[in-house]
């Protein structure tokens, strides 16, 4: 009989394996601590996988966009407080969820399994943003491969520009002196009777620069607006494919191969940024634009509206990932005793210590820029893609031997957004693999390159001619409201539902015990600052809710009701699964919603050997399916 009841591990990790065939997942190999999920083969793994998927191209062209926005140095002081107020307790909460349970996003919710729907809107709102990211991906190879010519092909105004094209602002008109007379003449009446223009009255010509020109022109061929979709541009859809193509060979044995990837794509870009960082600061007019960045330029009065305080929250979920769902798939890798808080504190301060760094590399070719066109900072782009694909490849063209220059830049891009990638997708097939692990062993590489295939085909509206509107308009709404309206119950539930001090006895399981000091911080951005915070945000920004737009083109009305339709798909699955999980409870409805609102019996740590007396009663996943929704779903624990 006691050999019998044997839950079928010789030791914690190494689980008896009664199969007569020897097949094995890649995801897993014999030295890991979990068998059946595997783990990273290493610390560093993981460590540059949650830097690479913080650090992206959000850092470069999302940041430094934000910040100019709203009010330049000014926007670093709501920045820094969502950091510490909102962004680093979450980020530690949810390390520590999946490594507490070593399960992705959607199967964490044992912890409270009314609240599953929250996971779902992760997964679901992670899949909307690689489909646009991986576009961005692809705009960095087009640039990529554009830069392996002699001359760069946005250097100056060519064949493909129009009369508004010029490096430098072109006199339209201003006063002079004739015969004693002062009148008002154009330029060229003005030189064509060698006149000289009285200074103060020069009115100038509105141009682009060639990159401006070429970025809309060529690369993108972007139309009118969202109502003009155009016809897809066949080298942007190939470069998209050849992205997805790179993610997915990436994947192809999940954390085993993107593991050992990101030590090349994570920590490259960093000495790139630094040359180009040195590069912009020796060039003519830096100074102005570091100033507009957090100088003098800052406009503290930005602070009294509500879209910065929005934008600052947003960004730090943006960038640090939180409510993604992806913090909780990587950690849930986690050897069980690994210290997730040190590691909270250390990928956190290295993300906003990088988009703070990038900002300096940007905003000193933006002052660069601005003086030798004769126009102020804030008239230099339009939008935050610009940052990357108009002010960088305008500087660039301006070094020595500059194809070099512009091919780094750019292979530092894409690095920039393969690792953020690659972890975005691991969410996707970790949450596949916690539903369907017995598949998921067997057909892994299969599954990937089907699911990388799949949102290929689902991003080809984001490469026709009207593409960049698709890419904003999904920015614009998936990655604002989703994220807080997910973070916002993910804290609530948590904390108030499953008990802030019961979560606190989970982590220190894993850590070991702390004083009630080491915890005083947390507890107080847990219970209160941090939901009230979230909360405040959220409403305040939904009250001053304006529809998108790119650049000076606006958005029609059926693009801003695709947008709310977009974010009413990733939440509407929270009261749906609330509504399947109580139905299929027992009791009345209060007895219904009591027991949806207790862990699952099979909630704790993976392994056995971890669980101790506080989960000793845990009950086998396997056996144990009492809250599982109909496999029809495609949901379940």
């Amino acid at each position: 009989m006691g050999m019998l009841s044997l839950p079928g591990f010789l030791s914690c990790g190494k689980k008896k394996n009664f199969s007569l065939s020897n097949e094995k997942d890649a995801h897993s190999s014999d030295g890991d601590e979990n068998l059946e999920r595997g783990n990273w083969s290493n610390k560093g793994d993981y460590l540059l996988s949650m830097v690479g998927y913080a650090v992206g191209l959000g850092n470069v062209w999302r940041f430094p966009y934000l910040t100019y926005q709203n009010g330049g140095g000014a926007f670093l002081i709501p920045y820094t407080l969502m950091l510490a107020l909102a962004g680093l307790p979450l980020f530690f909460m949810e390390c520590s969820l999946g490594q507490f349970a070593s399960l992705g996003p959607v199967s964490i919710w044992r912890i409270l399994p009314l609240f599953q729907g929250v996971g779902i809107t992760m997964v679901i709102i992670s899949t909307f943003v690689t489909i646009y990211y991986n576009v961005i991906i692809a705009y960095a190879l087009y640039y990529l491969f554009a830069s392996f010519q002699k001359v760069l092909p946005w250097s100056d105004c060519f064949s493909w520009a129009d009369e508004l094209c010029s490096k430098t602002q072109i006199v339209n008109d201003c006063n002079t002196t004739l015969h004693g007379e002062i009148i008002h003449a154009n330029y060229s009446f003005v030189t064509s009777n060698n006149l000289t223009c009285i200074n103060g009255t020069i009115n100038y010509k509105p141009v682009q620069f060639p990159s401006e020109q070429y970025w809309n022109k060529v690369a993108l061929q972007r139309s009118s607006g969202l109502n003009e979709t155009g016809n897809i541009v066949w080298y942007l859809a190939l470069c998209l494919l050849l992205s997805w193509m790179i993610v997915g060979a990436a994947l192809f044995k999940g954390i085993k191969s993107s593991g050992k990837v990101v030590y090349f794509t994570a920590l490259f870009p960093y000495v790139i940024l630094l040359i180009l960082l040195v590069r912009g600061a020796t060039l003519e007019g830096s100074l102005e634009g570091i100033q507009y960045y957090i100088g003098r330029q800052s406009n503290i009065t930005k602070l009294m509206e509500a879209e910065v305080w929005k934008d600052a929250a947003t960004q730090i979920f943006y960038s640090l990932s939180v409510a993604w769902g992806g913090l909780v798939a990587l950690s849930s890798y986690n050897k069980f005793q690994n210290n997730c808080y040190s590691d909270a504190i250390l990928v956190c301060v290295t993300n906003c210590v990088t988009s703070i760094f990038a900002g300096f590399a940007i905003f000193s070719i933006l002052g660069h820029m601005a003086f030798v066109s004769k126009r102020p900072v804030s008239e230099v782009v339009d939008s935050g893609f610009d940052l990357a694909f108009v002010a960088y490849p305008e500087a660039l063209s301006k070094l020595p031997v500059s194809p070099l220059w512009s091919a780094l830049f750019f292979f530092m891009l894409l690095l920039l957004g393969l690792d953020s990638q690659f972890a975005s997708i691991e969410t996707l097939t970790t949450t596949i693999q916690d539903i369907y692990p017995k598949m998921m062993k067997k057909l892994r590489i299969p599954i990937t390159l089907g699911l990388c295939t799949l949102l290929f085909f689902l991003g080809l509206i984001c490469v026709t001619q009207a593409g960049i509107y698709w890419v904003n308009l999904i920015d614009h709404f998936c990655a604002g409201w989703g994220i807080l309206i997910s973070a916002v119950l993910e804290i609530v539930g948590i904390v108030y539902i499953y008990g802030g001090n019961r979560f606190i006895e989970d982590v220190e399981m894993m850590i070991g015990k702390k004083s009630r000091l080491f915890w005083l911080w947390w507890r107080i951005c847990w219970f209160f600052i941090t939901p009230v915070l979230l909360m405040a945000i959220l409403i305040w920004s939904l009250i001053t809710f304006t529809n998108p737009t790119y650049g000076t083109v606006s958005y029609p009305n059926w693009g801003s009701a695709v947008g709310w339709c977009m974010i009413i798909f990733c939440v509407i699955w929270i009261p749906i699964v609330a509504i399947i999980k109580i139905v299929k409870a027992e009791g009345n409805i209060c007895q219904r919603i009591v027991s949806c609102c207790r862990p699952a019996a099979n909630w704790g740590p993976f392994l056995e050997c971890h669980r101790g007396e506080r989960y000793s009663h845990i009950v086998d996943t396997k056996k144990e399916k009492e809250h599982e929704i109909p496999t029809v779903s495609g949901f379940m624990y």
